[in-house]
């Protein structure tokens, strides 16, 4: 047998090996390809039916999104319309609340003057109790005086009557005493002359009145109270007002009450309220006069 020939057998053997080597790999691989052909083809159907539970899944949720979409686009309709109302709603709160600011502001400024005002009533009825008071211990002491004044006329008239009784019993002794001295005179052709008295008979004393005008005063009233019968009017000392004097209120033609004063400033006075009637009661701007 030849080299050629021998290195062919060998070539052969090792060929055989090699390809059974080669199917011996191919059979083995191809059980394997077999078993991953049918894990994918496993797996291709779970990817499948995961994929239509996905899109089962997706379709429900989907749906259930439009739901939820329309029902917010629903609430958010009807909250731009409760937003509209509440717009307008508290365009008229402001309306309402500047308002009120304005009435409160109204009610602040009228509270205001009130309190100026009842103070100033308040120091005017001060002033006017004090005067009251004055009045009344200058009332009080005056009577006392006119009690004395008094007692002492008594006393005096008295003591006159009691004088002048003596002094009838004197004239009635005169006469008494000129009868008989006549009667004694008469067979001689004489009588008794009259005497004179030796102190001047005095006359009975008058007070002297002056002679008086009319001084007729006008103003009106500037503030009354009729709650402590109180009144104020426009004229004082520089038109010749003093304390005591009566001025007579009118209004038109009727008499509505009148004022007696008791208290005096340059220009204006205050005084008490006299002769008010029911039906027509004195208020700012009514005419006083002193005649009426």
């Amino acid at each position: 047998m030849s080299t050629l020939t021998k290195i062919l057998i060998v070539l052969l053997t090792i060929s055989s090996i090699f390809l059974c080597g080669i199917v011996v790999t191919y059979v083995a691989n191809a059980d394997n390809y077999r078993q991953m052909y049918d894990d994918q083809i496993d797996e291709l159907n779970s990817t499948k039916a995961d994929a239509q539970n996905d899109r089962t899944l997706f379709k429900k949720e989907s749906e259930k999104y439009a739901r939820l979409e329309d029902k917010l686009r629903s609430e958010i309709a009807s909250l731009t319309r409760k937003f509209g109302d509440l717009k307008a709603t508290l365009k008229i709160v402001e309306a309402e609340k500047d308002d009120a600011l304005r009435r409160v502001n109204s009610w602040a400024a009228i509270v205001r003057d009130f309190y100026e005002t009842t103070d100033e009533h308040t120091q005017l009825l001060k002033n006017t109790l004090a005067e009251k008071i004055r009045l009344e211990a200058e009332k009080e002491k005056n009577l006392k005086e006119l009690n004395e004044l008094t007692t002492s006329l008594e006393q005096k008239m008295a003591v006159i009557v009691m004088l002048d009784e003596k002094t009838k019993l004197l004239l009635e002794e005169k006469s008494e005493l000129q009868d008989r001295l006549d009667k004694l005179l008469q067979p001689i052709g004489k009588r008794a002359v009259a005497t004179t008295p030796v102190t001047p008979e005095r006359a009975i004393a008058r007070p002297i009145i002056p002679e008086t005008r009319d001084i007729e005063l006008k103003g009106l009233i500037k503030a009354v109270d009729l709650k402590n019968s109180m009144a104020s009017i426009s004229i004082g000392t520089a038109a010749g007002v003093k304390a005591g004097m009566k001025f007579h209120v009118t209004r038109g033609d009727d008499f509505i009450c009148d004022i007696r004063i008791i208290d005096v400033d340059a220009e204006e006075a205050v005084g008490v309220l006299e002769l008010i009637q029911k039906q027509k009661q004195p208020k700012a701007g009514d005419n006083i006069s002193t005649n009426l």
